[in-house]
């Protein structure tokens, strides 16, 4: 009997349990849906979130209170340690580790559907009827396919936000030829699979989890870094739809709702995202977008003028409409809530401040705006590029923390370039420019930026954090 099934009921198990399970996994899918719509604005996102932990709560009691007919002992044995991990990681988690670490938990959901794919292979444990063997042995191979190429992508994503392997994009020659004949492989393993009984069919179900696992690898190896945050939801959506797999496998309801409301929300957000960044929606499913037209790059180069803690300090009390560009510089320095106490300050001034959030500052989805919320900083004075783009021109003094790709001119001017065609925050067009950085190293996508030899740009080098106290400080005096 599956683990995670109200249906199939143990002769020992109550009537009334089945009831309550039932009736708390609806609840349990109700609330998934109440959390996705809270997450969708900054405002009701706590709300949103503590919906979520409730449902997940209630689901996976009323699984082991309601439906489970033994094995107690040995679920307590992987979910207790799991609870204790999980908490001591969130307490000790900076935010600048928040991407890989998501990004390695969508793994362990990929790697949860192959070894649910496998052993629903080796034993259904559910009833299933011999005219639907067919259906489930399909199910089976779906959802292992999925889970492989989501558990490598996700593994390979952790390893390029953490900066254990380079974020440049890895193109091999004739990669979208080498992607379909490994799908078309699989397609045949999968026929060959169908046709033969389960104790033959575990060979190519084993030679197509291997091959997908390699689809996984060179889809996301072949992404360049500053589309990284577009990869880590699409691998979310992946691991959803692996999820809901899971949940056909094991014919469990919730874990199909559960699973299908994770795809979807992830491709919808992967589509937004995509639209904002001015990519095809299909080449993030096929990969290697974010490498440019194929051409040589235009050299960056110049002289670049540098600003003083004192310099930025005058500027930001002549200026009346100031914009703050935040990026992954700022979550490493863990600079927010000094910079929230900044734009505090100036408010009391009677300035104009306001935040510009690029859709893929930093290096996963809403990445700027959970550290912005973490700082307190009001929502209505952060707003997304679209919002604010058309202001720059009129701004006195801009502020860029950490940021490199999302404000680099060279994704409109340069065809050649790996982000060309990328909308950014035209910083360059205000009165000032100050950009706040440690040297003149390259963003994440390893692109040089012109906008550090612009007329109206400064430079203001060190760690963030130190930088924005002192300028708290000369503010405060």
């Amino acid at each position: 009997m599956s683990l995670l099934n109200p249906l199939p009921i143990a002769s020992e198990m109550l009537p009334l349990n089945q009831s309550l399970a039932t009736v708390a996994y609806l609840v349990a899918a109700v609330l998934f849906i109440l959390s996705l719509a809270g997450l969708s604005h900054q405002t009701s996102a706590k709300r949103g979130n503590l919906l979520g932990i409730v449902g997940m709560l209630l689901a996976v009691g009323a699984t082991v209170i309601g439906v489970m007919g033994g094995g107690r002992l040995m679920m307590a044995a992987a979910i207790v340690p799991a609870v204790l991990i999980g908490a001591r990681l969130a307490a000790r988690l900076s935010m600048d580790h928040l991407p890989q670490l998501v990004a390695i938990l969508h793994s362990f959901v990929g790697l949860a559907a192959v070894l649910v794919g496998l052993s629903s292979h080796i034993d259904p444990g559910i009833n299933v009827p011999a005219g639907e063997m067919l259906i489930h042995k399909i199910e089976i191979y779906v959802g292992v396919f999925i889970g492989a190429l989501t558990f490598t992508g996700s593994i390979v994503a952790f390893l390029k936000l953490a900066e254990l392997i380079g974020g440049r994009a890895l193109t091999l020659p004739g990669r979208h030829v080498i992607n379909v004949l490994l799908l078309v492989a699989c397609v045949g393993l999968g026929i060959w699979y169908c046709r033969v009984d389960d104790v033959a069919a575990i060979t190519p179900l084993l030679i197509m989890t291997a091959i997908s696992s390699l689809i996984g690898v060179h889809m996301v190896m072949a992404i360049g870094g500053a589309d990284m945050p577009v990869v880590v939801s699409m691998l979310n959506s992946y691991s959803g739809w692996a999820a809901a797999a899971a949940g056909f496998m094991l014919k469990n309801h919730l874990l199909i709702v559960t699973g299908a409301l994770v795809g979807s929300s992830g491709a919808i957000l992967s589509y937004i995202m995509c639209a904002a960044m001015n990519r095809s929606f299909l080449s993030v499913i096929l990969g290697g977008f974010g490498t440019g037209s194929g051409g040589a790059a235009a050299v960056v180069e110049g002289t670049t003028k540098e600003f003083s803690v004192e310099d930025t300090i005058a500027m930001l009390e002549e200026a009346q409409s100031i914009v703050i560009v935040p990026g992954y510089g700022m979550a490493v320095a863990q600079a927010q809530h000094s910079l929230a106490e900044v734009v505090r300050t100036l408010l009391k001034r009677n300035k104009e401040v306001r935040f510009a959030i690029h859709p893929v500052a930093g290096r996963l989805p809403g990445h700027m705006n959970v550290l912005l919320a973490e700082a307190n900083v009001p929502y209505d004075i952060v707003l997304e590029m679209d919002e604010i783009n058309e202001d720059m021109s009129d701004t006195d003094a801009i502020l860029v923390i950490g940021a490199n790709d999302i404000v680099n001119p060279a994704a409109l001017d340069d065809p050649n370039s790996p982000i060309a065609g990328m909308p950014v925050i035209e910083v360059w067009t205000a009165k000032t420019c100050v950009v706040m950085k440690r040297g003149m190293a390259t963003g994440y996508a390893g692109v040089g930026n012109p906008l550090f030899f612009k007329d109206n740009t400064y430079m203001l080098f060190g760690d963030a954090k130190q930088n924005i106290d002192a300028i708290l400080k000369g503010l405060q005096r």
